[in-house]
């Protein structure tokens, strides 16, 4: 199983040293480091200038949005960026969920599924760059000729020849049918919130995954003694994801939690969390779930979890930066150390 650093997207302030984290990451091993985005930092320009610094580690996103970009702008985000890293790009990419896709992007949230699969195809045509690009679909058409178009758009194609025709893309999902599509289209797949013994709940979807393919797990990670302490952070998380992300009727990730075998623990937290009881929705959150989704407490603990996740069929284990620089530092080295 290999290692990945997740810097996240940045707070109010750029996360604390960031390309000194990546170096160290590649001076332990690790085999990526991701960047993510919501709606503020993007996630590109972070690592541009990463790529400048290190010379080994791969280059993720985890998540890149596909509403923040058509597929033409990311294909040639990704081309430049693939150049500059010397190949050592992978993209991680995912629809997000209606509040940001309407509310920031102001685009219609409607048949995700159809979107993804039509944006992955012209992505995917460009890098290719065989022939002048030319799409058909629902959601995209190129050249456009729909409502307002002057009919003068031509099929193009690429200026830049792509270092690699292929770059790796990863299908941030959760649903049954986006984890098909990432299995039948994409390189690999970024989980959420399952636990190493229940990657079940996708039936035999997982079954038909080619060899290479690639699942990219992030989980919590933490060195305390004290049992309730370590867990804490993370059922803060999955109070916030089940109970407060999306709406009542439309939340990923409490589906996810639900086919887990926690549809009552999930239900308990939405209402708990919607009512305004945000601490009790946190307390609400079953230890037995918080330490399957995380690596934490004491060295034995770390070893107990690492050994549930090398038994799943994750293949990388990513790990996010902590409070501090130095704390993330220090988890990092203690992941490599277990892990080895």
């Amino acid at each position: 199983m290999k290692l990945g650093l997740n810097l996240g997207y940045w707070g109010s302030k750029p996360v604390d040293r960031f390309i000194e984290l990546a170096q160290i990451a590649e001076r332990l091993g690790f085999d990526i480091v991701c960047t993510a985005e919501a709606y503020g930092s993007d996630v590109f320009t972070p690592l541009a200038a990463i790529a400048t610094h290190t010379s080994r580690i791969r280059l993720g996103t985890a998540i890149m949005q596909i509403s923040a970009r058509t597929p033409a702008c990311a294909a040639m985000t990704a081309l430049t960026l693939d150049h500059l890293c010397n190949g050592r790009l992978s993209l991680g990419i995912g629809v997000s969920g209606p509040q940001v896709v309407e509310g920031w992007y102001g685009q219609p949230f409607k048949k995700p599924l159809e979107r993804t699969r039509e944006w992955l195809a012209i992505f995917r045509q460009i890098l290719a760059r065989e022939q002048p690009v030319s799409f058909d679909g629902a959601q995209y058409q190129l050249p456009y000729r729909g409502d307002g178009s002057t009919l003068q758009g031509k099929s193009l194609m690429s200026i830049t020849h792509p270092l690699r025709k292929h770059v790796p893309v990863l299908l941030g999902a959760e649903g049954p049918k986006n984890v098909a599509l990432a299995i039948a289209e994409c390189d690999g797949w970024f989980p959420f919130m399952i636990p190493p013994d229940r990657f079940d709940i996708y039936g035999d979807t997982l079954d038909q995954r080619r060899p290479g393919f690639e699942i990219v797990q992030s989980v919590s990670f933490s060195l305390q003694t004290d049992p309730a302490l370590a867990l804490l952070p993370v059922k803060k998380m999955l109070a916030l994801y089940v109970g407060g992300m999306g709406s009542k009727e439309d939340n990923f990730h409490k589906r996810v939690i639900e086919r887990a075998g926690y549809a009552e623990v999930a239900q308990t937290i939405q209402d708990l969390w919607l009512s305004g009881r945000q601490k009790e929705a946190v307390l609400a959150v079953p230890d037995e779930l918080a330490d399957a989704l995380s690596v934490t407490g004491s060295r034995d603990n770390l070893r107990h979890r690492l050994a549930a996740w090398k038994r799943s069929p994750v293949t990388t284990l990513m790990i996010g930066v902590s409070d501090s620089f130095d704390q993330t530092v220090q988890h990092m080295e203690v992941l490599a150390t277990e892990a080895a």
